[in-house]
């Protein structure tokens, strides 16, 4: 054993602690939903959720829980393999051709999650010939998976077209054989919206791919909740998402792209060659899901009437917010320790959300990031608005 490892360790998660910068996990003891279940001094209490990516208020929905159930009931628990040994049952398929009709691609792939989906996509596509040109406030799992690529890396200022477009040039100055332009479509820590008009343009006049990744957007925007470029009527090239947000909220990812770009994936992504497949359960829910998202124009006219609702209040309770359209709605507090705080009070007044803070989001820019759902009710947001009113008094944030 290497003690002087372990006493390192400690004294880091002793420093991170003193910050105010641990992340403790709380537990839940219910379905997911507008208003959960959590253990609180060994007992459990109802709490108002604002910070889950249940979008739709899908997560605990019954016909999802049946699918999952009767998909689980016919092939059973799990796959113990990976997809191309003796993993793809006919449901896998089956789900890949419904993920690829709802996006408008030729086919589409599935992975354990799309973390694993932006790790594995650029790597099989690309090589050092290549270029990536990529948002500088894209996902941790699109930085991860650059830095997997031998691809030659440029950084554009987010959603700055400006700056994209001397990327593009020095790219192409350099010889670049392909070059992708990679962004999130949806911004995870802010709720802003990618301009995908320009991105489209600029991508189309220097011959290059354009991969977004639509996890936050899926579900919410654009016809039957197809994503960010159909709320623009555009379509991008390569489009990675996730099945564990706005469809159904529990586990796996997906590349929707072209043909040869999909059999490319499947030939050499190694997050999909050497992970196992996804389960039945997972199957079975996510189909239903797809099926209620195409549905659910109701659920995101809920969702956005629930989104402006909360801003509004906020607002006039004189918090700081980022402007936006999007459900994510950041209150913005600066320090970590005081979003820390800030989250710990909710909590003891009966609403569930979470600090972010260094090194999630920049140093300085700590908030408290709020996501509306279809599940929350007009009553619920009017509790969660005046219980952050009294506890940002009582931090003097207001």
């Amino acid at each position: 054993m290497s003690q002087s490892t372990y006493a390192r360790l400690t004294q880091e998660l002793e420093s991170i602690d003193q910050e105010g910068l641990y992340k403790r996990e709380r537990l839940i003891t219910s379905p997911q939903s507008g208003s959960i279940m959590v253990e609180i001094a060994g007992k459990e209490t109802a709490v108002i959720n604002l910070c889950a990516n249940n979008y739709l208020g899908l997560a605990d929905h019954p016909d999802i829980v049946a699918s999952a159930q009767k998909a689980m009931d016919q092939y059973g628990y799990g796959m113990a393999s990976v997809r191309f040994i003796c993993g793809t049952l006919d449901y896998h398929r089956q789900l890949e051709e419904e993920i690829a009709e709802f996006t408008g691609f030729d086919d589409a792939i599935l992975y354990a999650a799309c973390f694993d989906a932006n790790g594995g996509v650029f790597e099989p596509l690309l090589n050092a010939e290549d270029a990536i040109v990529s948002d500088s406030l894209n996902h941790a799992s699109i930085i991860d998976g650059i830095r997997l690529c031998k691809a030659k890396r440029y950084r554009f200022a987010n959603n700055d077209m400006a700056d994209l477009e001397a990327k593009l040039k020095e790219a192409k100055a350099n010889n670049a054989r392909t070059i992708v332009i990679a962004t999130d479509g949806v911004f995870s820590m802010d709720g802003y919206i990618a301009n995908v008009p320009e991105l489209r343009r600029l991508a189309d006049e220097y011959d290059a791919l354009l991969m977004m990744d639509d996890c936050h957007s899926t579900g919410i925007l654009g016809p039957e909740g197809k994503g960010t470029a159909a709320h623009f009527g555009l379509q991008v090239d390569i489009l990675t998402s996730t099945l564990g947000k706005s469809l159904g909220g529990a586990a796996g990812g997906f590349v929707a792209a072209s043909q040869p770009v999909i059999d490319m994936l499947r030939q050499r992504s190694r997050p999909y060659l050497f992970s196992n497949a996804l389960p039945p359960a997972i199957l079975g829910g996510a189909s239903a899901a797809i099926k209620l998202c195409r549905e659910g124009d109701d659920l995101r006219e809920k969702l956005s009437q629930n989104a402006q609702h909360f801003r509004q209040g906020m607002e006039q309770a004189g918090f700081h917010l980022l402007p936006g359209e999007h459900p994510i709605i950041p209150i913005m507090l600066g320090e970590g320790q005081l979003a820390q705080d800030m989250a710990n009070r909710l909590y003891e007044l009966g609403v569930y959300v979470t600090g972010f803070f260094y090194p999630v989001v920049p140093m300085g820019q700590a908030r408290i990031r709020t996501q509306m759902s279809a599940a929350l009710t007009t009553e619920q947001l009017d509790k969660a608005i005046a219980a952050f009113t009294q506890a940002g008094k009582e931090l003097g944030v207001i």
